[in-house]
């Protein structure tokens, strides 16, 4: 019995030509019977409707109460540049983060966070970033031997086989001198990604909202228990022999002070912050390269433009920092993927503090305010066709007038991620590495469901066969 799209399961590789319906895109308003029932299943946020794709703001109603969603640029740099201290996260999303990483960059706001991000900055200035290249090259080095023994059309889980990858370029880059203490740990503790659950209309509920919270922020610390032993282990050494640390991020915070002379950061902040940096660095850069993958096997000419790319500029040798000005498709490659599948989806809940307008819409105080990058990434009065993968749309030509938070795969204003750039970098130095030597297809039987929680993943995996190219 023949298998089509409608059945939920992944197609073969298309031919030239061919343009592949990309789950989560296909608007159901569109489409009938089984193609319809597949397209609402696939939706990322299935309480959003498609009108929300079409207005650069929506009022959004439900049980609850009401969201005001922000899809027009110009409202996004109101909300998040020009008056962000009328719009502070919800205390929801603050718990959510403080779960996950404690008092890291992503779970603090005011002041603290203020002063740890003054701290961290240097790690990431540009010259800190260009030293990170050579660990990213050994680390995709030694990752070739891994794939070079599977047999020929060998299958992999594309999802794992990332995050490993970036778990040890983070490790290699971030907490050089400790790295091997910690990677099992994190790999254990990240096995089934950021995220602490689903949620529900009952976490809007005073009482049984609160209750469902305390469980989940319960569950995070049960789940990072040995992994915080590890690095407070780490911690103690380093302050215990300061002259012995290496020049790694961790070296950096433990070693860092305030102008009194002080310690900058006590043993927990460190801890927060090599959490959150860790976990979150690894982790969104892994998913982003898990749909790029499945991008390109959905897509044969743009993966034969990358692979003449790859071929001309790197000649079957390991790509170094030094290559990334000559890798643009590759590049386009990747800030494309982050448009169609952005690994942080639904980045930002805010709610106003006192009475606003947001393009020309008025806001009263204590009204919530969504903006989401899904939103963004596909809106109609945005993009052109912007269920299409093309590369293409961030040459410099065709960006040009194209509103810059029309794009915000890392966030925006004060609090944009820090390690973009490196993020980037190493993005962009896995893809030339492993495209020149492996093509990457999609295994058949699958059903490829983007599920949203705190990054991006496929709901059920993503098998896919690797085959040698050189």
């Amino acid at each position: 019995m023949s298998m089509t799209l409608a059945d939920g399961l992944a197609p073969a590789a298309p031919t030239a030509g061919k343009r592949p319906v990309l789950p989560g895109l296909a608007d159901p308003r569109t489409l009938k019977g089984a193609a319809a029932r597949k397209a609402r299943k696939e939706r990322v946020f299935g309480n959003i409707p498609q009108i929300a794709f079409e207005q650069p703001i929506y009022l959004l109603r439900a049980l609850g109460g009401s969201a005001l969603i922000v899809s027009d640029p110009a409202g996004v740099k109101r909300v998040l540049i020009d008056n962000v201290a009328n719009y502070p996260k919800t205390e929801m999303e603050q718990r959510i983060f403080r779960a996950l990483f404690g008092n890291g960059l992503l779970g603090t706001d005011g002041e603290l966070w203020r002063r740890h991000r003054r701290i961290m900055a240097p790690a990431f200035d540009p010259r800190s970033v260009a030293g990170y290249g050579p660990a990213i090259s050994r680390a995709c080095d030694g990752f070739y031997g891994h794939w070079d023994q599977l047999p020929p059309g060998g299958e992999v889980d594309i999802g794992a086989e990332m995050s490993r990858l970036t778990l040890r370029i983070i490790a290699g880059t971030m907490f050089s001198a400790d790295s091997d203490d910690v990677i099992g740990l994190v790999a254990e503790s990240m096995k089934d990604g950021i995220g602490i659950g689903p949620f529900s209309i009952l976490d809007v509920l005073p009482v049984i909202g609160r209750m469902r919270m305390d469980r989940r922020v319960q569950q995070m610390a049960e789940r990072f228990r040995p992994l915080d032993a590890a690095i407070n282990r780490m911690i103690d050494a380093r302050q215990k022999d300061p002259q012995g640390s290496a020049a790694d991020l961790l070296g950096r915070l433990v070693g860092a002070h305030d102008e009194g002379g002080d310690a900058a950061l006590t043993s927990r902040e460190i801890r927060d912050q090599v959490i959150t940096i860790f976990i979150a660095g690894h982790e969104t850069t892994a998913q982003a390269m898990t749909w790029t993958w499945y991008l390109l096997s959905q897509h044969p000419a743009e993966e034969a433009r990358l692979h003449e790319e790859l071929d001309r500029v790197l000649g079957g040798r390991t790509p170094t920092q030094e290559d990334l000005p000559n890798l643009a498709f590759t590049r386009r490659v990747v800030e494309e993927s982050m448009r169609i599948y952005p690994t942080a989806p639904g980045i930002s809940a805010r709610v106003a503090v006192a009475d606003d307008e947001i393009c020309g819409v008025k806001v009263r105080k204590g009204q919530a305010i969504a903006i989401a990058p899904w939103l963004l990434h596909h809106h109609k009065t945005l993009w052109d066709d912007p269920a299409r993968f093309d590369p293409d749309r961030f040459l410099p030509e065709r960006s040009a007038g194209r509103p810059r938070l029309a794009y915000m795969p890392f966030g925006a204003g004060p609090r944009v991620c820090i390690g973009q750039v490196l993020a980037m970098n190493e993005a962009t130095l896995i893809l030339a590495g492993l495209a020149q030597r492996y093509r990457l297809s999609l295994s058949p039987g699958q059903d490829i469901v983007p599920l949203a929680n705190v990054t991006l993943r496929p709901k059920y995996g993503m098998r896919m066969m690797v085959e040698r190219r050189v």
